[in-house]
């Protein structure tokens, strides 16, 4: 200030040359007096130092919920669960997947070692349980899920059977008293298994029908072993559905209907929603008589077989003797392999053979119990490329009712999906947000344009991973890929690697020894968390999202919290009362 206490720069001069500071030492000459004060706190100017630190387009809004640009550049500084301040050693083997209870007092560890670990959150977590499956003949456990009072914990493991043959079984544990309540097979292990609702869960089967061909069945089981009604089954199948070219169904999961029209956070802003119009990740409607035809990718070239007319008066039988008939004639194209002959029987058999798949499946009602069965699974080659989504009605989610199922007629053998969504990629890891509204999607790319000419030789996968979202309301995609992270193995040797969100974050697990952290929003990535090994998995909080665990291949589990929550946790900490030190001092001397 001058003599007479007025200000010798104007507010615009110091505008201006506070833009050439990094956001801390605009915090600094915020100190010097009320004018620098007031100009390091405009809006104007937070605005343009958090476009500048956080590298985001000008042309993506602010998030919905921020009140100014100060707040949210703070929000996205100090609430990061960037800071380790806890590692658990208990397991002693490679850590594969962790997932918190809804009430988020407990979480559960699965591990190599063939344990499932329960432990306590509090503010120094603590091992309360530990069960050992080997005694089941398990391997290795390797995904678990809480029901949704938290009273049982689905737990999912490799079994070993006759002849050293290894498939899946799931086991259910009371919260109670620890107990093992029963054990369901899992085929494949993949399957993983989740809970439809508090008391029943859904198992995979896998039936061999060739060298390349399928059939999936999908089983809702009952938790509890001893059923006191002669009415409610055990187990009831829900859906059987045909696999081609080596695929099966994997990694099940349940997403909630009735939760999208009260969305956490919603993404669809305009830019994303312009990009999302030239995805390489195409969705299919199979509202059509043809759906297998119509679900595979374009890149593929159609072999040059004579198709069957699409009218209800050719059976499938007919169809197949006319297939062959044509090939004896010189009808079709001559060479053919084994496969590719498999391949087309397959679908001329299930064209008739399967129930049409449910119309209008973007128009569910938000208010009804309608849930989607969400799984990974393929029509070109073994490994994981495309996502299908199954309705389930309100009358499939109980196990009253025939031990099969519904009654089928012989036209409606299998069940079709209801969407398709194609990634062009290997699938290594799916995650729902905690209103159900997007589903998060790990893969790693095939090269563009490729083709896939043996079943049981997939393209070669790149090294990055792609994060893709898709709004399940629209069944579209709505932001553009995520990366950071990377993963090494090829792929016929490529495993999981389990995310999580939270409400307004996302994070992964990666093979490049680093857990990843971005903002839903923003599309950003916002921290780096670092083990010596693989990290497998990670999981939010589900009540404070400043809260983050992550497991890794170094056989530890890492405990982050924000910057801010650290603050408030050391804050609270009780200090040293240093007249009594100095009493007991003296008493000493």
């Amino acid at each position: 200030m001058d003599a007479g206490g007025g200000p010798l720069l104007p507010d615009s001069v110091l505008y201006e040359i506070f833009l050439y500071l990094d956001h801390v030492d605009v915090l600094s000459v915020g100190l010097v007096c009320q004018q620098w004060h007031a100009v390091a706190r405009d809006e104007f100017l937070w605005k343009e130092l958090f476009y500048r630190y956080y590298r985001i387009s000008r042309e993506v809004p602010r998030h919905p919920a921020a009140v100014s640009w100060y707040d949210e550049f703070q929000r996205l500084y100090d609430t990061i669960p960037c800071v380790e301040v806890q590692a658990l050693r208990e397991h002693n083997d490679q850590v594969l997947h962790l997932s918190f209870s809804h009430s988020g007092c407990l979480f559960a560890s699965c591990s190599k070692d063939c344990t499932v670990k329960i432990w306590s959150n509090e503010l120094d977590i603590s091992l309360q349980h530990s069960s050992n499956m080997r005694p089941y003949n398990w391997s290795y456990t390797q995904f678990s899920q809480f029901n949704s009072d938290d009273s049982l914990l689905l737990v999912s493991g490799v079994f070993v059977g006759p002849h050293n043959s290894s498939s899946g079984e799931i086991a259910v544990i009371s919260m109670e008293n620890f107990t093992l309540l029963s054990r369901v097979r899992n085929k494949p292990y993949d399957v993983f298994g989740c809970w439809l609702n508090e008391t029943n869960l859904i198992s995979g089967n896998l039936h061999r029908i060739g060298r390349i061909t399928s059939c999936s069945v999908l089983w809702l089981n009952n938790a509890f072993q001893g059923i006191e009604s002669e009415n409610v089954n055990v187990v009831k199948r829900l859906f059987k559905i045909q696999n081609l070219n080596a695929s099966t169904i994997r990694t099940v999961m349940v997403a909630d209907c009735s939760r999208y029209d009260s969305p956490d956070l919603l993404l669809d802003y305009e830019e994303q929603l312009a990009a999302s119009s030239t995805s390489t990740c195409p969705v299919f409607d199979l509202g059509s008589d043809s759906e297998e035809e119509e679900a595979k990718p374009k890149q593929t070239p159609e072999p040059a077989v004579q198709e069957l007319p699409d009218d209800g008066g050719v059976t499938a039988e007919d169809g197949l003797q006319q297939f062959f008939d044509d090939i004896m004639e010189g009808r079709v194209r001559p060479a053919m392999t084994e496969t590719e002959l498999e391949t087309k029987v397959a679908e001329l058999f299930v064209r008739n053979r399967t129930k049409p798949p449910e119309l209008n499946l973007l128009s569910t009602d938000s208010n009804s119990k309608t849930k989607y069965l969400i799984f990974t699974t393929g029509c070109l080659t073994y490994s994981p490329h495309q996502i299908g989504i199954k309705r389930i009605l309100p009358h499939q989610m109980t196990t009253a009712g025939p031990v099969l199922g519904e009654e089928r007629r012989s036209d409606e053998f299998f069940d079709s999906l209801d969407h398709v969504i194609d990634i062009h990629g290997h699938i290594i890891g799916m995650g729902l947000s905690p209103d159900h509204r997007y589903l998060y999607v790990n893969s790693r790319a095939w090269p563009r344009d490729c083709v896939i000419s043996d079943p049981m030789q997939p393209p070669p996968i790149a090294e990055e991973i792609d994060l893709h979202v898709f709004d399940l309301k629209t069944m579209k995609e709505v932001k553009r890929a995520l990366r950071a992270h990377r993963a090494y193995t090829p792929n016929e040797e490529c495993f999981f690697i389990f995310l999580d969100v939270s409400r307004d974050f996302v994070a992964s697990g990666a093979e490049d020894r680093h857990g990843y952290i971005w903002d839903r929003h923003y599309n950003i990535c916002l921290a780096k968390l670092q083990h010596d090994n693989v990290v497998n998995s990670v999981a939010f909080s589900p009540v404070e999202q400043e809260l983050l665990l992550t497991a890794s291949d170094d056989t530890t589990i890492k405990v982050w919290r924000s910057p801010r929550a650290v603050r408030i946790q050391q804050a609270r900490k009780p200090r040293p009362r240093k007249l009594l030190f100095s009493w007991l001092m003296n008493q000493k001397s």
